[in-house]
């Protein structure tokens, strides 16, 4: 299984995705910071499964139609910071999609997500993780879940990683950072979450137009939880 997370820094960086989805040959490719409504049905043989739709900068999920099949899907807003109160970015910060994979014969959970920006502070980002998870449970019982996107997320990680080992999810990050606009707040930002899968390799790509690079995860099905935090 191999999916790709990018922040597309508002749109900026959508004309790379093909070349990457040719290049990378993802299953899925789960997108932050994308313009909803400039966003087309097919990626080089991916088909579009949701998107946001009450904020024009929002998530979205593609889908390789010969590996998956569309089950369900579920967009939710989460906790606000006070940006999102007074500047309103974005009012869905979650997007999951309930696929099932016709060669194993399960069902697996894919979810793209983005945390409040940086002047929030790390707690209201660790509740919104939280909501997010129960939702994805919601979603997929008992299912492989992974989750990636934009945790802005820089310090104090081991924090987020107990509380992701509170409800079952192992958190893993990229072998090198994967935010390098600003001197003092490069690091890594974009993460996996994930429950029931063995993360093999999780790549921070070369940076495009985005001051986000993207990732690209490896991971396979397995059983068991251990819930820790890894760098890859």
């Amino acid at each position: 299984m191999k999916v790709l997370s990018y922040n597309l820094r508002k749109h900026a960086a959508a004309g790379e995705l093909n070349r990457l989805v040719d290049r990378l040959e993802p299953n899925v490719v789960c997108l932050q910071e994308a313009d909803v409504d400039d966003l087309p049905s097919k990626v080089q043989g991916l088909k579009l499964a949701a998107q946001t739709d009450k904020n024009r900068l929002g998530l979205a999920v593609y889908y390789r139609e010969n590996t998956f099949r569309l089950v369900d899907s579920v967009s939710m807003g989460l906790k606000k910071s006070l940006h999102d109160i007074v500047l309103k970015p974005a009012h869905e910060r979650l997007l999951g999609v309930q696929l099932y994979d016709i060669d194993n014969g399960r069902e697996v959970t894919m979810a793209s997500f983005h945390a409040a920006p940086l002047t929030a502070l790390n707690s209201l980002r660790r509740t919104q993780i939280t909501a997010a998870l129960q939702a994805l449970e919601q979603l997929g019982p008992g299912t492989p879940t992974l989750m990636v996107g934009d945790y802005n997320y820089p310090m104090f990680k081991e924090a987020l990683a107990g509380r992701v080992r509170e409800h079952g999810y192992d958190l893993t990050l990229s072998d090198s950072r994967t935010y390098t606009r600003y001197r003092f707040f490069k690091g890594h930002y974009d993460f996996v979450t994930s429950r029931l899968l063995s993360i093999e390799d999780v790549q921070t790509l070369p940076q495009g137009t985005s001051d986000h690079l993207p990732i690209f995860v490896q991971a396979s099905y397995r059983t068991g939880m251990t819930g820790t935090l890894r760098a890859m």
